[in-house]
């Protein structure tokens, strides 16, 4: 498959894709209102919804069978496996295509991840309608079986637009990749108690309406949200957080159910975690400021300002402990440091007992725990000050 070819084969699988959907094409209108002033979008038989995967590849050759595989064993199987190529040099082309997945490459893609779906998408969103939904997962993701099924349960009524997915991590990594593990599996925690109720569709695999994604790029081409008239923002250092606010800000709902759940890799050294965390976090930081103070904005500027809490207690903490050491010559801790500390050890024990006793034995070990939340610290530190400064935006 040659790279001169790519927009036609695009342009067919939207020709392919409309024949399964309605016959006309529907506007929703950004006015339309459901129960709790939330957006609505047409309700859908589940039995006729069309699911189309995207997984954007660069250089995936030691992932991406692993990826297809966990889509063919889906309870409810896709209809389309579209693996988008972007630059690669590696076997992910020829490896992708001998699971039965569709190759598609990109064309001068100077965006990476948000470039290569848009292409795709621009070329394919024109045909979809309402019975139509698109999957974009990472190339290093493999979902849990009825991921795609438990998602089409909750979309088809419309009162979703999305559905993401909660994650934990793949096997690797040494010490990094333990506390990663523990990390996500916090995450899903917390996600589970607030009933599915995440601040953000991560990039592992979100499954959306294509309606949805098409008023996304209609509000960006009428100036009513940030960006270019494209689904993805390529000025972004964080694509899929600053579609979920451009979805949220559309009043559309979403969820992250606890149904819909699949493995991804871990960073497997601690330069390429910080680099990771550092986009993440300047990334998250930059698309509150393209977007402002608004409804939907508050509790995510909210988040941050306990981001910035949290850097000045854990450091407030660290040097109260070393003017202990060094200047009063014992550790000597105040009754509030005391209190903090034996707060901090329960919360790392509780939050990590979804992985057994032996995680939640080494959480109880404060030391071990400390590293990696001042490391997490120092990286939410350097974001605010990259921010402040407008330091170049990297990668």
């Amino acid at each position: 498959m040659g790279t001169r070819r790519a927009p036609h084969q695009i342009r067919r699988l939207g020709t392919e894709a409309r024949a399964y959907g309605d016959p006309g094409r529907h506007r929703v209108s950004s006015r339309a209102g459901g129960a709790g002033g939330g957006h609505d979008l047409p309700p859908v038989d589940i039995s006729e919804m069309w699911v189309i995967v995207l997984v954007p590849a660069h250089n995936e050759e030691d992932q991406i069978a692993e990826t297809i595989q966990s889509l063919h064993l889906q309870q409810r199987k896709p209809d389309k496996i579209m693996v988008i190529a972007d630059n690669c040099t590696d076997a992910t082309e020829e490896i992708a295509r001998s699971y039965g997945a569709e190759v598609i490459r990109t064309v001068g893609n100077r965006h990476k991840k948000a470039g290569a779906l848009n292409q795709v998408l621009e070329m394919l969103l024109p045909d979809l309608d309402s019975r139509h939904a698109v999957l974009v997962m990472d190339a290093d993701s493999a979902l849990h079986p009825g991921f795609i099924h438990n998602a089409l349960v909750r979309l088809a009524p419309g009162k979703l637009a999305a559905i993401g997915g909660t994650f934990t991590g793949k096997p690797g990594g040494g010490l990094v990749g333990m506390f990663q593990r523990n990390e996500y599996a916090r995450y899903a925690r917390d996600v589970r108690r607030l009933q599915g109720k995440a601040l953000v569709l991560t990039g592992t695999a979100t499954l959306f309406r294509a309606l949805a994604l098409k008023e996304v790029v209609s509000a960006r081409r009428a100036g009513r949200l940030p960006g270019r008239d494209q689904v993805y923002d390529v000025r972004v250092l964080t694509e899929d957080n600053e579609l979920t606010l451009a979805l949220l800000h559309l009043r559309f709902r979403i969820l992250c159910p606890a149904e819909c759940t699949l493995t991804t890799e871990v960073m497997e050294t601690w330069a390429d975690l910080f680099k990771q965390r550092l986009r993440w976090k300047r990334g998250a930081l930059e698309n509150l400021m393209d977007y402002g103070w608004t409804r939907v904005t508050l509790p995510y500027w909210g988040r941050q300002l306990l981001s910035l809490v949290g850097i000045i207690v854990i450091f407030a903490y660290l040097g109260v402990t070393t003017w202990s050491i060094v200047v009063a010559g014992g550790l000597v801790i105040h009754p509030l440091w005391l209190a903090i500390t034996v707060i901090f050890v329960i919360e790392r024990i509780v939050t990590v007992s979804s992985r057994g006793p032996k995680q939640m034995a080494i959480a109880s070990l404060l030391l071990v725990e400390m590293v990696f939340d001042v490391f997490l610290q120092i990286a939410q530190a350097k974001a605010f000050w990259d921010a402040a400064w407008r330091r170049e935006r990297k990668w």
